[in-house]
């Protein structure tokens, strides 16, 4: 039997940040200064990589990547909250609907194994040293960011195409301030309880599954560290863990607190979700360039 789509909504109406009445005035400025900041900060880097050859390296890669991804995460919802908050523009087509969706947990999936990649490249760095340049090549390397990028793109593209195969005939008002799937498949029709599955399992299971993968590798350097003999070597080791753990920290503790607190999860989902897609876009650059690192092995 054919399915039919049944989606009749041409465009959806986003209700905008709640609890926001009366103060328009901070996220007019926050918004765009945090956006410009990612737009600047995250291409030095980029342009940092391609001119020295000494940072030609699998670490230097890997941010790189991160760079891109900070760049995606700032332009996703970043331009279109600050139209909702200066001229409260908050009708977004269904085309630009469904790209938020796509590119929501496109980049969100892509951070997170990117996150995991860094994790292993520093584990092998710190812990196989004299193997490094062997276990860590660059055809290894340029495999795992093509895997990254095709595992990520898959999993995207069956989140937002089970979201939106869903028929769409009632209400086209988001309660949220940008299209992600659970606002979203609150306004279908039908039945809800696949794409309702199908996404908390992909956005719950993958980041405790790398977030436990990084913590283990985080674990064996400690180790490692622990057992030098000289106090020099293990700064010098530790150094290079203290730019990543950061980063690991802002990505996903803001995430472990919303899913450790379901009874806070509405107090504290807007300005998480807000710090991760517009401030930590910002903070990477100044993490990752600011912070001592050590010179590959």
């Amino acid at each position: 039997m054919e399915i039919k789509n049944h989606t009749s909504v041409k465009e959806f109406t986003l209700s905008g940040i709640p609890h926001a009445e009366g103060q328009q005035t901070v996220p007019s400025v926050v918004f765009p200064t945090s956006h410009l900041c990612a737009l600047l900060g995250n291409p030095l880097i980029l342009v940092a990589e391609m001119s020295d050859s000494c940072l030609h390296t699998p670490m230097y890669f890997f941010l790189c990547n991160l760079s891109v991804l900070d760049i995606g995460f700032s332009a996703v919802s970043t331009p279109k909250m600050f139209a909702n908050q200066l001229v409260k523009n908050r009708v977004i087509s269904l085309g630009g609907c469904v790209s938020q969706v796509f590119f929501c947990h496109f980049l969100g999936c892509s951070e997170c194994l990117l996150y995991t990649v860094m994790a292993y490249d520093r584990f092998v760095a710190i812990c196989h040293p004299l193997r490094y340049t062997i276990i860590v090549n660059r055809h290894v390397c340029a495999g795992l960011a093509a895997g990254i990028w095709c595992v990520s793109s898959f999993q995207a593209t069956m989140l937002t195409a089970l979201t939106f195969h869903l028929p769409y005939c009632g209400s086209n008002e988001i309660d949220y301030f940008f299209c992600d799937i659970f606002p979203v498949v609150k306004l279908a029709c039908g039945d809800t309880l696949i794409i309702e599955t199908v996404s908390f399992t992909n956005t719950s299971l993958l980041p405790t599954m790398c977030f436990l993968l990084i913590l283990t590798s985080f674990v064996h350097i400690i180790t490692t560290i622990l057992q030098m003999r000289t106090a020099e070597g293990g700064r010098k080791a530790a150094s290079t863990r203290v730019s990543h753990l950061s980063g690991v920290t802002l990505f996903f503790g803001p995430c472990a607190l919303i899913y450790s607190q379901p009874s806070l999860s509405e107090v504290l989902v807007t300005p998480v979700q807000i710090f991760g897609n517009v401030i930590t876009p910002t903070l990477n650059p100044s993490i990752y360039t600011l912070t001592k690192m050590s010179r590959e092995p």
